[in-house]
């Protein structure tokens, strides 16, 4: 339990920002008795979704919106208002600058009466490249094997990817299945989002004058 705790910590030290608004509660009495474990902390999942690699955070504030343009996306509400997207980069050996490989999101969401924590690894054009997690809080009955998380792997946000289409169940984990499945959707629909160009707000006024 001391573990897990110290675990949990190393996830929000050395100056990181927390993963959602979600992801700190008090871990002593969850996990006591419900065998949740946290598996890696932010620093070690970000080292194996971008070994060596430059990775800087960065903090969208997503606006009403947007929030309400995930939640048509995706089918969802967003978790949290704030996103931490991690962005990896590396030097293109002929231009030499700086491209963009990959972006790491992390949410914490609900499973049945706790939590989950989970990062997927979304490519520049939209595309679940790792999907990994971070605490498991229930009981570990509830949790799949890897063999279920690596299906997340080359989805996109489209009708394939929910249970029992692109995704399959898992017998006695189906809480999880959907929880887990409900975060891809709205990290792909946050990171669709992200890469929109801003409304125009002299244009909406404009358009607004002619009506």
């Amino acid at each position: 339990m001391i573990a897990a705790a110290l675990g949990l910590a190393a996830i929000a030290g050395a100056g990181q920002a927390p993963v959602s608004a979600l992801a700190f509660i008090p871990l002593a009495p969850s996990l006591e008795g419900s065998g949740g474990q946290v598996f890696l902390t932010l620093d070690e999942a970000l080292e194996l979704a971008f070994p060596k690699l430059e990775v800087e955070r960065s903090t969208e504030f997503l606006s009403k919106e947007q929030k309400a343009r995930v939640k048509k996306l995706s089918g969802y509400p967003v978790v949290s208002g704030i996103v931490y997207p991690y962005k990896a980069t590396k030097e293109d050996p002929k231009t030499k600058e700086e491209v963009l490989v990959g972006t790491a999101y992390f949410e914490t969401h609900r499973v049945r009466s706790l939590k989950e924590t989970m990062m997927f690894v979304v490519s520049p054009d939209g595309v679940i490249v790792r999907a990994e997690v971070l605490a498991f809080y229930e009981p570990s009955d509830y949790m799949p094997n890897e063999r279920y998380y690596a299906q997340f792997k080359g989805q996109i946000l489209n009708d394939e990817l929910r249970p029992n289409r692109g995704i399959k169940t898992v017998t006695g984990c189906t809480l999880t299945v959907n929880a887990s499945t409900r975060a891809a959707r709205r990290i792909l629909a946050i990171h669709q989002v992200l890469g929109e160009p801003a409304p125009d707000p002299e244009e909406g006024d404009a358009k607004g004058s002619k009506e």
